[in-house]
């Protein structure tokens, strides 16, 4: 098993400070460049394309560690989930407090959807409408469970101004699929596979000490990727949708700083030492607006600052950043749903409702490898019959939500494992407990 212990360092040197003094600087170069100017030829232009290098390299880089460290810590937990009689509980425990926390999202979203009308408080024209060239159904979910290669990958090519240029880009449900498929089949083949898990445990430390490499290029990443936030989208788009955007983050805010912290004191757990350990997670998807980037930072925070087991975390951590999606998937779809419904003027039953809660705790997982929000907001909408049309109005300000829902988004992903480890008696509270203690990675392989 990898070996974690915490060392108390100076407030300069403390790599949550650094971050803290990242936002501040990135949010002062990103207003600077606004100011300025970001378009070609203008003062700010320079500033604002440094600033979106620097964010787009570092999300890069995380990006690229995903499907090796998804792949060989998922194998690497399912060998390790022998030494645990209770896995099958672990597992099923997780799934259970997924749908138990988006029920309780949704449910929020629902209320305030209701209460605060954001559809007939807002100005924005109807000529905004327009439906999303991205769409999410039913069939394209059952259809992405299925990898299309060992490898999870997908090609896409674009043409523009008579050239074509090909990208590469992973699903990381798949990739979880392969996974566990190899992990159970490794375990099945017996000792003819312990030389393929010891490769893959060695395979796994390597991955994991480039991992903590990248890891401490956070605060630059942080400066360029809020820096570049700030300069090219701005808030001026927030005044048409003003009652939208507020419904959004009150239900981000409610479920973040008061459902969150209530599930983990009901639970014996310091809420105030949970957010310490997972800050940098969290600001991370705040800036980044991915979790799928995150991830590696998220599963380091759950396993080093946490205290969750290895073993459990590689498993829970790349199945919620799939799945366990309560900003994205519960809070802003159900918002924006009855935003829509009351645009149009569509009176929404008691069964609809009802519809809008199936799909958000049933239909996250559709989410996975696309554009989360707006695939589970068309597939929202089509499931109630409501126009697609929708989706274009709410468009003008989504970067901005999407920062609030991927920190809420990520929050959970290493809230779940946290409750699950302390409810079956296998969390290290020593370490959870280690508030102000930087966690630190000494990779090894996996026992």
């Amino acid at each position: 098993m990898a070996q974690t212990h915490g060392r108390r360092r100076g407030l300069l040197g403390s790599f949550g400070f650094q971050v803290l003094a990242a936002m501040v600087i990135g949010l002062a170069l990103g207003l600077a460049a606004r100011n300025l100017g970001t378009e070609e030829g203008q003062q700010g232009y320079a500033l604002s394309e440094t600033l979106k290098l620097a964010g787009s390299t570092f999300v890069q880089l995380l990006r690229v560690l995903v499907p090796p460290l998804v792949f060989t810590a998922i194998v690497a937990s399912i060998a390790n989930l022998r030494e645990l009689q209770n896995a099958a509980a672990l597992v099923w425990r997780t799934l259970m407090w997924f749908a138990i926390t988006a029920l309780i999202a949704v449910s929020i979203g629902i209320a305030l959807g209701l209460i605060l009308q954001p559809g007939v408080n807002t100005s924005v024209a109807v000529a905004a409408a327009e439906a999303s060239n991205t769409q999410g159904s039913w069939m394209d979910f059952l259809k992405g469970l299925v990898p299309s290669n060992m490898l999870g990958l997908s090609a896409s090519t674009k043409i523009a101004d008579g050239g074509a240029t090909t990208s590469l880009s992973f699903n990381v449900l798949q990739i979880v699929v392969i996974s566990l498929v190899t992990g159970i089949a490794a375990l099945r083949c017996g000792a003819a596979a312990e030389p393929f898990l010891a490769f893959n445990a060695s395979a796994l430390a390597i991955v994991r000490k480039i991992l903590w490499w990248v890891i401490r290029l956070t605060p630059i990443g942080t400066v360029g990727l809020l820096g570049n936030a700030v300069a090219h989208y701005g808030w001026d788009a927030l005044a048409q949708l003003g009652a939208f955007a507020a419904a959004v983050y009150i239900g981000l805010g409610l479920v973040l700083l008061v459902v969150y912290p209530a599930l983990l004191a009901l639970n014996g757990l310091n809420p105030v030492k949970f957010y310490l350990a997972a800050w940098p997670a969290i600001q991370l998807g705040f800036v980044s607006r991915s979790s799928i980037g995150t991830l590696p930072v998220t599963q380091t925070v759950t396993e080093t600052g946490l205290g969750v087991p290895r073993a459990y975390a590689a498993f829970a951590v790349p199945l919620g950043a799939t799945t366990k999606m309560d900003g994205c998937a519960a809070i802003y779809p159900a918002i924006a749903a009855i935003f829509v419904a009351q645009f149009y003027g569509v009176p929404l039953a008691f069964t609809d409702y009802l519809l809008i809660v199936f799909v958000s705790v049933i239909g996250s997982a559709a989410t996975a490898g696309l554009t989360g929000a707006i695939v589970m907001l068309t597939l929202t909408l089509s499931t109630l019959g409501l126009p697609l049309e929708g989706v274009g109005l709410l468009l003008a300000i989504d970067p901005i939500l999407d920062m609030g829902r991927t920190a809420t988004n990520v929050a959970g992903q290493a809230l779940i494992p946290t409750l699950v480890a302390r409810r079956q008696g296998i969390l290290d509270q020593a370490v959870y407990d280690s508030a102000g203690v930087e966690p630190v990675i000494e990779d090894q392989p996996a026992a």
